[in-house]
This record gives structure tokens, sequence and C-alpha cells, in this order.
């Protein structure tokens, strides 16, 4: 099997990159669309738009409809094209930024990503995850390649809100325990290849970090100020996690996150990484993972206020039978958690799923 790492061709970070960082932008093309939400427009994206102007890039900006399906991909692409755009910008956060990589890959044009938070390691990949207009999960999307740039500004992620941060921090700390299991599982890659010893270094160092910075950071962030332990974090669940799981693989965990699209509720008031979190204790549970690993991430995520229990997962009292949808659509032909050593069906990612709601609530 051949081995493959991919990664995106220029990773700036640092405080003030959305003004300084601007050359970096215009070096891909001077007609930019401009993706971005509502709330996103009016926190940074109406000064960025400004300072691409300064620059000389002229800027449609489009506001983005907060659910990453293929009638919005549709939708935007036209409008980049009536306007003869050369450069697509994706600011905001995950569903944004798979949006506007889908638009550059439909349009063929050079992709800048601008992440307003940490919460998820979508900026680096040349996938997106694709939802239906309702938000159930339909597909992954991949695409020729990555991203030409990836803007990452700490001063601005350093005053999102905390929870955003303890969610990349939640879904980073998936990178290693699924590129693990891919590695030990001869399983592949999301390209369809094998890890490379590069992406099997860079999962592990990104574990490393998390552990060691995380708590750090959380404060700064509650205190909206940039240190290092902030920006060690921002480049964990951006840069590192971004690579590790593209090129390093995923498995249960993942599947099982998207398996809780199955559920109607208030669950889906969670966050992507909130949901990757119980779906990463769950798939601890299913390989059998040693109890101080367990103990570990039970007490780290609890430090950054994560969900450990089905309760705090908002599916207090849900039956057998409801919890086996997800357990149905996490293991369901195509998913990540077939590239792992064991074979495990609906029954015992249920059962695991139960399970750990079970030993967490034993800890207390």
């Amino acid at each position: 099997m051949e081995k493959v790492f991919v990664s995106p061709s220029k990773y700036v970070q640092g405080k003030d990159v959305l003004v300084t960082g601007i050359p970096h932008i215009k070096n891909l093309g001077n007609k930019a669309l401009l993706l971005c939400d509502d709330i996103v427009w009016g926190i940074v994206g109406e000064e960025f738009a400004k300072n691409l102007e300064n620059e000389g890039i002229t800027v449609t900006r489009v506001p983005f409809n907060g659910e990453a399906s293929t009638s919005e991909i549709n939708r935007v692409s036209e409008i980049g094209k009536s306007n003869q755009c050369n450069l697509v910008i994706g600011l905001g956060g995950g569903k944004t930024i798979d949006t506007a990589k889908a638009i550059g890959d439909k349009l063929t044009l050079p992709v800048a990503i601008v992440p307003t938070i940490a919460s998820t390691d979508a900026p680096t990949s040349a996938l997106s995850v694709i939802y239906s207009d309702e938000g159930v999960f339909e597909q992954y999307l991949f695409y020729k390649k990555n991203p030409e740039l990836v803007l990452v500004d700490t001063a601005v992620i350093s005053k999102a809100p905390t929870r955003l941060l303890a969610s990349g921090i939640a879904d980073a700390l998936a990178t290693w325990v699924e590129g693990r299991s891919i590695i030990e599982a001869h399983g592949k890659t999301m390209g369809g290849a094998a890890p490379t010893l590069a992406a099997e270094a860079i999962a592990a160092k990104c574990e490393e970090v998390l552990f060691a910075n995380g708590l750090q950071a959380m404060e700064a962030c509650r205190a909206k100020v940039v240190i290092p332990a902030l920006e060690a974090i921002v480049e964990a669940n951006t840069l590192l996690s971004g690579i590790g799981f593209e090129s390093c693989g995923l498995a249960a965990a993942h599947a099982i996150h998207n398996g809780f699209t199955a559920l109607h509720g208030d669950i889906h008031s969670l966050t992507h990484g909130e949901k990757v979190a119980y779906g990463t204790l769950t798939q601890l549970f299913l390989e059998n993972k040693p109890k101080a690993m367990l103990d570990k991430f039970i007490a780290f995520y609890q430090a950054l206020e994560l969900p450990t229990t089905l309760a705090e997962l908002k599916l207090a009292d849900i039956s057998y039978d409801e919890l086996l949808k997800v357990g149905k659509l996490a293991t369901q032909e195509g998913e990540t958690i077939h590239q792992m050593a064991e074979d495990f069906s609906a029954e015992d990612v249920t059962d695991a799923l139960f399970a750990v709601d079970a030993y967490v609530r034993s800890l207390k």
C-alpha cells in the first residue's frame, strides 16, 4: 500500500495576522469570494474585508447560511462564478470552512482558510463533511488538493468563547487515539493510503501538546489574552490535528460522532468536539484500553467541562433501541470504524456508549 502525506501549502499563525498576513492572501488572487456568516461578519469580517480592499483585493462577501450542504455549495458557487472571483476565502468556523473548500474545488480556484475559532481541525484538510439541509451527516467530499493558505489569528481566537477552544481540544484529542488504531490495524487514511511516519509523529505530538498546555490555554482564553500555551493549543487543534487525522486516519470516535446525527433533540445543541469527546471515550472502551488511560482522558475532559456521561450529552434516560440508531449509523458501510483491527457491530458500539456512562458515573 502506498504511503501518502498531505498538508496545506502554507500555514501562518500569530497575533494580528488578519492585518499583517494580507500579502499571503494577495499572492493567491485579487478578486475574492469571502464566505462568512453574519455573526463573524460583525465581529471581524467587515474589518477584515476592509484590510483586503486596502491591499487592492476586490471582495464579494456572501453570507453563509449555516449548513455545509450541497445546495449551499451550489448557491455560493454561482455567486462566485457570476462575479468572476479568482480566490475563495472561508472566514469562520468548521462548516463555513468546509463549504469554502467545496466551492474552491467546484470552481477550481485557490482557497484561503481563515478560522476565527480553534474548535475543529477542518482548516488544513482536503475534504469536507457534507450534511443535508436539515443537518444530518451525508458524506465526506474529497478534493484534489489542500488549501493553499491557512491564516490563523490567535488574537481573534483568544476572544472566542472558551467552550469552543475546549471543543477543539476534544476534537484534537481524538487524533492520536484514532491514528494509533489505524497504524495498529494497517488500515487506510482518509485518502485511502497508509499512514506515513511523519503523520504518526505529528498525531502523537498533538496529544502530548494538548495534555501539557490545555488547561493553561483555557485560562488565557478566559482572560482573552495570548500566551505561549494558547499558541501551542491553537496549533495543535488546527495544524497538528488537521494533518494528523488526514494523513494518519480516522477510526471509531468520528464514526460515532456521525452516528449521533441519527438522533433528534438537544444533543444537537452540542458542538462537534463535544460529541467527538464522547466518541473518543467510547472508542477507548471498545479497544479495552487500560484504566489509567481511561481515567486520564475522563479527568481532562471534565476539567474542560466536556461531556463524559449520557446526561451531559443531553441523552439522559435514552433507550437502548434509540441509542442503537447511533450504533447502526456509526457502523454503516464506508464508515471509518471499519479501518480498525476488529470488526465492531452496531450492538458493540451501543454497548460501549452505555458502558462509558456507567463507568463515569461510578467514579463520581
